[in-house]
């Protein structure tokens, strides 16, 4: 479980988006965070009302040794880690057969092995004070997949997995994990930060090629707020039990709702060929 007394939350991703509004509302309520961005530069003016209280650190999750560097200063400064928000990411436009391989893989060092680095940096702190909690922001498409975003839905789903594991790794440590999947948000995800293949077939026109119309257009227009977001990952921190994941927006409970109805169905209809797979006495 979190310290809930001053808590020091460290958040990636600091520039834009949840992680932005998140550092905001940390420090509004009087407590403690490392502020980081790739370029530190741009989190400035939301440390700059809480002096002491805000640590602004230049961090790209990529880099193991800016990684080192922020925990250790973290640790200097606070003394502590309470909550590692690991909210640095970005999306990719592509059908599958279209993805470009350095670009597919730059995505993953960021999506996945950043957010494995930097929580393997902080587990020792946080299993020495028997304490603390894991955010991993994942998304809808960490559970439901559609055209044109296979990559980043590999990502999330990597990310899933790890969560889960980890959650059973360290809940007997004192130490919780939540999985945040947000719908659709007014971040930047589908604008500025959205990367895209070059590569485009016209057979995958009406698939792909039309999901990334449609994510482009409606960049900016989004239902989801990502204040309120910011609001209940701290109010899923405070809870005696946090879930092991918050969806964030009704897209999101929609999506996910429907993806374990889709799957359940397929459950069923081919249960007699599933159980058939066994041995007949076991």
């Amino acid at each position: 479980m979190m310290n809930r007394d001053n808590p020091v939350w460290l958040i990636t991703g600091c520039s834009t988006g949840f992680g932005r509004e998140l550092a905001k509302l940390v420090l509004e309520r009087g407590w403690r965070a490392v502020v980081t961005a790739r370029d530190a530069s741009k989190v400035k003016d939301i440390a700059e009302p809480h002096g002491e209280r805000a640590l602004v650190l230049p961090l790209d999750v990529t880099n193991r040794a800016q990684i080192a560097e922020v925990v250790a200063q973290a640790k200097q400064r606070f003394g502590r880690i309470d909550a590692l928000v690991n909210n640095a990411g970005y999306g990719y436009l592509a059908a599958i057969e279209e993805g470009e391989d350095a670009e597919v893989r730059a995505m993953f060092e960021t999506n996945v092995f950043g957010l494995v680095d930097i929580t393997k940096a902080v587990l020792p702190v946080m299993r020495e004070q028997r304490s603390g909690l894991i955010v991993n922001v994942s998304s809808i498409g960490g559970l439901a997949s559609f055209a044109a975003t296979g990559y980043y839905h590999a990502t999330k789903y990597a990310v899933e997995g790890l969560s889960e594991t980890l959650a059973a790794e360290v809940k007997p440590l004192g130490i919780d994990v939540l999985i945040v999947e947000p719908g659709p948000f007014r971040t930047n995800w589908a604008g500025a930060s959205m990367k895209q293949s070059a590569t485009v077939i016209d057979d995958y026109a009406a698939t792909a090629g039309e999901r990334r119309k449609q994510t482009e257009a409606r960049s900016g227009n989004q239902a989801g707020d990502p204040v309120r977001a910011a609001q209940a990952i701290i109010d899923a921190a405070l809870s005696d039990k946090p879930p092991l994941r918050l969806l964030l927006g009704k897209t999101a409970l929609e999506l996910a709702r429907k993806k374990l109805d889709f799957m359940r169905g397929d459950f069923d209809a081919w249960e007699a060929t599933t159980v058939g797979a066994d041995y007949p006495d076991a």
